[in-house]
């Protein structure tokens, strides 16, 4: 795809300002994401009596509407992406409260919500949405101070907190947390304010650990792993020791036959044999290349709700492929949360297109007014 530099349809000024490296960085993430899918999912489908083929037609039905959502997304102005993420952010409030009442209830967690083909988990596109819309408040509250912007900032937190741990979703919780914080940090947060919320997060930690019993549980077994069930975690170490240096091949992996979310959140344990540890750094490497990529194009940037926006952003991503990943490697308790763009996931995966769309379309280069 060519165009000249004086070609003024919106392609082509998309195709000019957009971070095409970062885009070739998540192309190559779907690609690792649809042979890890497609190598790892028949094994756990025909386990749980269905058709082999299952999650793989789910993938690859879910997977063309979320790079179309994300592309679409790009072309728009700041102020465009700020519009839409306040009615995603009002819409999946609304349906994350709603999970409370008629969520589905999965391994005594209210998350989900079936709809007809798809069952959809709200708080996977609160989080994209609540990052861009706690960056404007903040950037508000800087450029106005009068406007109670980091007042409405902390109560919409929360609301959002409060709702995420009714669920119970302590992980999705501390990424929205982490999240939050770091806007509010980069926002002019004084001093005081960062040892109170730092004393409020481990108190947080703490009051989990002692009244959520599954919570104490995983932090119990990462601490001991005598002391309870690790068996996804012992098979998920066994497969990378399996894979060595340059894998099994794919398809040729075993850990997927006994691991119960090789297709979700185990997903790297079945990159690490298959495709072995080079191929796996590789994957390290993309995330952190699209996340330093991104932090490296706000360097010039002067618009305050652009930076706080973009920057919560990428640390979302960057951390959910964190926890993610460590999780696989027992460097942390297990948590369930998706391998951007490489685990299976419906939800996950249209949240992370409208997520990266807005990413990119806030770090396109612009000229004049920053906010068109």
């Amino acid at each position: 795809m060519t165009f000249a530099r004086t070609d003024r349809s919106l392609t082509a000024q998309w195709w000019w300002t957009v971070d095409r490296w970062s885009i070739l960085a998540i192309l190559a993430l779907v690609c690792f994401g649809s042979l890890l899918v497609m190598a790892a999912s028949p094994a756990v489908a025909e386990r749980i009596g269905t058709d082999g083929l299952h999650f793989v037609r789910r993938y690859f039905a879910v997977l063309p509407v979320a790079l179309a959502l994300m592309f679409s997304i790009s072309l728009l102005s700041p102020r465009a992406v700020r519009l839409l993420a306040l009615a995603g952010f009002s819409l999946a409030l609304v349906a994350l409260a709603y999970t409370l009442i008629g969520g589905v209830e999965i391994k005594g967690a209210r998350r989900w919500i079936d709809l007809p083909g798809l069952s959809l988990q709200p708080s996977e596109f609160v989080k994209p949405c609540f990052a861009v819309v706690t960056a404007w408040l903040f950037a508000q509250n800087r450029v106005r101070p009068e406007f109670p912007g980091k007042w409405i900032a902390i109560i919409l937190y929360g609301i959002v907190v409060g709702l995420l741990i009714r669920q119970p979703d302590l992980g999705m919780t501390a990424v929205v947390s982490a999240v939050w914080f770091t806007q509010f940090f980069l926002a002019g947060l004084s001093l005081i304010w960062v040892v109170l919320l730092l004393i409020a997060a481990v108190g947080g930690l703490a009051g989990a650990y002692l009244l959520l019993p599954h919570v104490a549980s995983r932090i119990d077994r990462f601490i001991d792993p005598a002391s309870g069930d690790s068996y996804q975690v012992d098979r998920s170490m066994d497969a990378f020791m399996n894979g060595g240096l340059w894998g099994k091949g794919p398809g040729e992996g075993t850990v997927k036959l006994f691991l119960p979310d090789a297709h979700a959140d185990f997903v790297f344990a079945v990159a690490g044999e298959e495709l072995g540890l080079i191929v796996c750094l590789i994957i390290v490497a993309l995330f952190a290349f699209v996340v330093l990529r991104g932090f490296s194009r706000l360097l010039q940037e002067h618009n305050l709700f652009v930076v706080l926006a973009a920057t919560g952003l990428f640390v979302q991503f960057g951390l959910q492929a964190i926890v993610n990943m460590a999780s696989s490697l027992h460097l942390m308790p297990t948590k369930g949360m998706t391998l951007p763009f490489i685990s299976y996931g419906g939800s996950s995966m249209l949240a992370l297109g409208l997520g990266m769309g807005m990413a990119l379309a806030l770090t396109r280069r612009r000229f004049g007014d920053a906010d068109a």
